[in-house]
């Protein structure tokens, strides 16, 4: 099963290769589905996410994987392996080492259709760049690493302190180097889908474009623009990317993906949005979930009144 934080950033390419657009009941019946999972009712979940596919008429790759779970777990072999050549056989998954240590799957283990799923996983992999993949992977260690230690000492010596200030130091200087590696490869072959360099390694060219300074995303934001339109990257990435850019030009964002800290207060807010009533549905058609499902993760909730009271501001203070 691939874990619900994951979920959240995960690829939305669907099983017949086109972008998912996710509807709101759709990823109602999905988190529905994942709940029913985590309170061990299998069978309750496999039907549920089996109704989430006839909502959407499709599925994601990932909510089709846990599927396939729930229906090893239920005991319903044949559901499974139904899913599981779907998402396989669609060319886009190639995570080999996490099908085969998955502990859901291990009833399939010794049905005669394992091997066979296994075969069309290696066969998807037949265009990786494997020097290339380790070299990302290497990128992304690095990038996550920094962040989880700057979590850490927050928490320990504060935000305000020297220990912090050291660790952001040393994480801007770190991604300073990733970006070095990461503009050498775009620059050269372009922004690389997950069939070449996995989904690790395609993660990681967003996730170090995402930390850059404003003038390196507002570069790269076209060339990403047309990689989601080949499939080579991913909608709700590139929604954090409009709005990251949005925001450094001082601009409304789209998605409410971006904050903002009041000067006066020291509170953090949801940076202004354009057309906050439809946030939702915006964020619905990338595979986002609501505003509420996401503040929610970092312990806040959405006002959307109060919102609309803060763009007023925001509008006030950019005419002058």
């Amino acid at each position: 099963m691939y874990i619900k934080s994951i979920l959240a950033i995960v690829a939305i390419i669907l099983f017949n290769v086109s972008i998912a657009q996710n509807s709101e009941k759709y990823l109602e019946l999905i988190d529905e589905a994942w709940e029913l999972y985590e309170d061990k009712e299998y069978l309750k979940s496999a039907n549920k996410y089996s109704e989430a596919f006839v909502v959407e008429g499709a599925g994601t790759l990932d909510d089709m994987y846990n599927a396939a779970c729930s229906w090893a777990l239920a005991n319903k072999p044949d559901s499974s392996f139904a899913k599981l050549f779907v998402i396989t056989e669609s060319g886009y998954f190639t995570d080999l080492e996490h099908l085969t240590c998955d502990s859901d799957l291990n009833s399939l283990h010794a049905d005669e259709r394992w091997n066979e799923v296994i075969v069309i996983v290696k066969s998807n992999r037949k265009n990786f760049d494997i020097t290339l993949m380790a070299v990302l992977d290497t990128i992304y260690q690095k990038d996550q690493g920094y962040r989880h230690q700057i979590d850490e000492t927050e928490e320990a010596h504060g935000y305000e302190s020297e220990e912090m200030n050291a660790q952001l130091k040393k994480m801007k200087e770190q991604d300073s180097l990733n970006l070095i590696k990461v503009e050498k490869i775009l620059n050269e072959r372009g922004w690389l889908g997950p069939d070449i360099i996995g989904y690790w390694g395609n993660l990681t060219l967003w996730l170090v474009i995402q930390h850059s300074a404003p003038d390196i995303v507002e570069t790269y934001l076209p060339m990403m623009r047309e990689a989601v339109l080949k499939g080579d990257a991913r909608a709700d990435h590139l929604g954090y990317l409009e709005d990251r850019n949005n925001k450094d030009q001082n601009r409304k964002q789209i998605y409410g993906s971006q904050f903002g800290n009041d000067v006066e207060t020291g509170e953090g807010y949801v940076w202004p949005l354009e057309d906050p009533d439809n946030v939702d549905k915006r964020r619905a058609e990338v595979g986002l979930g609501t505003m509420q499902e996401y503040l929610s993760e970092l312990g806040s909730t959405w006002d959307l009144e109060a919102h609309k009271k803060r763009i007023i501001e925001f509008e006030r203070k950019t005419k002058n």
